[in-house]
């Protein structure tokens, strides 16, 4: 059972929402919330597989939301998914900054978004991206322009090379089973690889995986 937290102010984007989830046998909106202090409380509460957060909301907006939940270690295992009107926009790159899993823009046909929410549970689970290849180059090429100094990372310089070179090809939107054949290794020693520079690099998900690497200047964005 996919359990999911719905994060939003409009009582009708929410009641929409849950009517799509309610029908399904597989999907059970445990809590639904209007801010994202009460969604911060729930999500401690019923510790969701996934919690989709709308971005703009009053007391504590989605952004912040995020970055609480990625920062508190007893919410590991919730991934939040970022609601939103525009598609990738600022907003967007901050809350994956912050530590979200991937976004979901609010005009999503109904078909796709109960995909999406069963997508973004298996994808977590295997370690997979929840962010479209051509979705991480344009997250690159319009947002990540300013490389922070690599020497005060202090994650970044106890990379394997090994480390590295998966980093690199997370950043280039590559699946676990690509890595793993660019490699010439297993898809289970490519993962151990990421789970290892993540670790080392403090991120949450490979989302922040892939923002950290191109902030580090471990990757460099291509000129388009």
């Amino acid at each position: 059972m996919i359990r999911v937290l719905l994060v939003d102010d409009q009582p009708l984007i929410r009641s929409g929402f849950r009517a799509l989830l309610d029908i399904e046998d597989d999907i059970e909106v445990v809590a639904e919330a209007a801010n994202g202090s009460d969604g911060l409380a729930l999500a401690r509460q019923h510790l969701p597989d996934i919690a989709l957060i709308d971005i703009q909301m009053p007391v504590i907006d989605g952004i912040e939301a995020t970055r609480r939940i990625a920062a508190d270690p007893t919410l590991a295992p919730v991934h939040v998914v970022i609601l939103t009107n525009y598609g990738l926009d600022e907003y967007v790159f901050n809350a994956l900054r912050a530590g979200a899993a991937g976004f979901l823009v609010k005009d999503i046909q109904p078909e796709d978004f109960v995909h999406a929410v069963r997508v973004a549970v298996r994808v977590a689970a295997r370690g997979d991206a929840l962010l479209a290849p051509s979705i991480t180059r344009k997250l690159i090429n319009r947002y990540v322009n300013q490389p922070l100094n690599t020497g005060t990372n202090t994650g970044l310089t106890e990379l394997t090379n090994r480390e590295r070179e998966a980093v690199t090809l997370v950043a280039q939107g590559l699946s676990n089973d690509q890595i793993a054949d660019r490699m010439v290794i297993s898809p289970l020693t490519a993962k151990t690889h990421i789970n290892r520079a993540m670790a080392k690099l403090h991120a949450r998900d490979r989302a922040q995986l892939v923002v950290l690497a191109y902030e580090s200047g471990l990757v460099t964005p291509r000129n388009s």
